[in-house]
């Protein structure tokens, strides 16, 4: 088990080979460190199946952050649809 920032854990680390459960006790408000930090397990040589937790309280700051996340996932995913539908 390892405990890590998403600032600091985001780029550079290679994690595949120690462990397939990530559980996010404090969220980050920035998708690209969100997906970054998630991406350190799902890389080559992963042999397990990766499993990504979130503890949220009802009612807490978490949960806008989440509902963030989300949000801006959908906005990233639109805009990556437009621009290869241009490229066809």
């Amino acid at each position: 088990m390892a405990l890590i920032h998403p600032a600091s854990a985001g780029h550079g680390l290679n994690l595949q080979a120690g462990g397939s459960t990530l559980i996010w006790f404090g969220l980050t408000w920035s998708l690209e460190l969100y997906q970054q930090t998630n991406a350190r397990l799902y890389r080559q040589g992963q042999d397990s199946t990766v499993v990504i937790h979130h503890i949220l309280t009802k009612g807490t700051i978490d949960e806008d952050v989440m509902k963030a996340l989300k949000s801006k996932k959908k906005i990233q995913d639109a805009l990556i649809d437009s621009v290869k539908a241009r490229l066809k």
